[in-house]
């Protein structure tokens, strides 16, 4: 299943952001041409060497792609760059500093007099709209910074310290907050025919995201507690250690479920009636003590008999997995999840995509190579018309 084949994505891209947008685009079939520097590329490549030499960031999120080398600060090289979204594009996707495209004459307002059906999708930390610019357009926005101006970190650690989270979330928000509007656009080119600018920030996407924790501190009301990995308003709901070392996460909703939880997890059936927890609000206030009452009955079991008392409880939980247990978990094998893609360092294991894919369903996504740098350079330059002898000259003169 590729919807979107026969469409194709000029893309200035580096990091995350970006990246992850247009690699959804290509699982879905799009061509998507990713301009690189020449020589280094997309700094990411750069980032580590934990996936056989290159980077985990890239090999996440660069798969299916076509890498083009291009200086786009040499002349011919700029007009190249032109040619090719003005006769090839569909969209265009870029991330670079604010400001930078518009100076490279690949902005919207450049290109829509060429090209009214375009779609051109600006990714940046705080919006780079000319009309309304703000007064953090031109400052840097990596992704932890984000995270901090957008409330995230705030909310997240524990009592003592906040936290950023784990992975690039800041990135990811904004990512998929793109792919969203870029498929959206090409709907509505579809009954209009217009392409459109999509200028998306990466505060507003996490702005979005916060959606539950600015509501709860509506008005000036307290904002939630940083709990760790506990929930900050309902307990218990967090993790718990066993007695094997294991830790197991749990979570209760509701009193019915409080009661199981005395009942069969705990086999202290009269603990439900006990004054000090009736209700989530007093076992919120009281978590200290029912943490202590929950992990005294926990020492005397392993995770999996745990588990398996919760799980006749009916009480919703999980192991706290680490990221060996997620390349081994049971259910994506079971569910038929993994696939390989190729890279420059030989095959390796990939995801499919959330959603519904496989024989069932259409078929797999698009799971191309990911690219060496500068790996089709020649072959899309050929598509321009550029001869053999141009192309070495421009290698020579170090401009792809």
């Amino acid at each position: 299943m590729q919807p979107l084949k026969g469409l194709t994505v000029v893309t200035l891209e580096h990091a995350i952001a970006a990246p992850f947008a247009t690699r959804q685009l290509a699982d879905l079939g799009a061509r998507v041409i990713k301009i690189e520097r020449p020589g280094t590329g997309d700094f990411a490549r750069g980032y580590d060497q934990r996936v056989r030499g290159l980077a985990s960031h890239f090999v996440w999120t660069n798969r299916s792609k076509e890498s083009l080398t291009l200086d786009v600060k040499h002349p011919r090289a700029a007009q190249l760059l032109m040619q090719l979204i003005v006769s090839k594009a569909d969209c265009v996707v870029q991330n670079l500093a604010p400001g930078a495209a518009a100076r490279l004459g690949v902005s919207w307002e450049a290109l829509k007099t060429q090209r009214p059906d375009l779609i051109v999708c600006d990714i940046s930390g705080y919006g780079d709209d000319p009309h309304a610019p703000g007064p953090y357009r031109d400052k840097k926005a990596y992704d932890l910074l984000i995270q901090s101006e957008s409330g995230f970190v705030s909310i997240t650690g524990t009592a003592d310290e906040p936290s950023k989270a784990g992975l690039p979330i800041a990135d990811i928000a904004a990512g998929m907050h793109a792919y969203s509007n870029i498929l959206a656009a090409l709907l509505q080119r579809n009954i209009d025919g217009l392409g459109r600018r999509i200028d998306l920030s990466m505060l507003e996407a996490m702005g979005e995201w916060m959606g539950y924790p600015l509501y709860y501190a509506f008005e000036g009301a307290k904002p939630p507690p940083r709990a760790g990995a506990a929930h900050a308003t309902i307990y218990p709901y967090g993790p718990f250690p066993c007695g094997d070392g294991k830790t197991v996460m749990l979570g209760l909703q509701n009193e019915r479920e409080w009661l199981q939880f005395c009942d069969k997890v705990l086999l202290q059936p009269a603990l439900a009636k006990d004054a000090r927890f009736l209700g989530n609000a007093k076992r919120a206030a009281q978590r200290d003590a029912l943490h202590t009452l929950i992990v005294d009955a926990f020492a005397a079991m392993t995770c999996e008999q745990v588990v398996q008392r919760l799980q006749d409880a009916q009480i919703a939980n999980a192991e706290l997995r680490d990221m060996a247990g997620l390349w081994q978990h049971e259910q994506l094998a079971a569910r038929g999840r993994w696939r390989e893609v190729d890279t420059p360092a030989g095959p390796v294991p990939t995801l499919l995509p959330p959603g519904s894919w496989g024989p069932d369903h259409g078929g797999d996504p698009r799971l191309d190579a990911v690219p060496a740098l500068g790996q089709h350079t020649d072959a899309v330059l050929r598509e321009l018309g550029v001869s053999a002898s141009e192309i070495a000259q421009l290698r020579a003169a170090e401009a792809i």
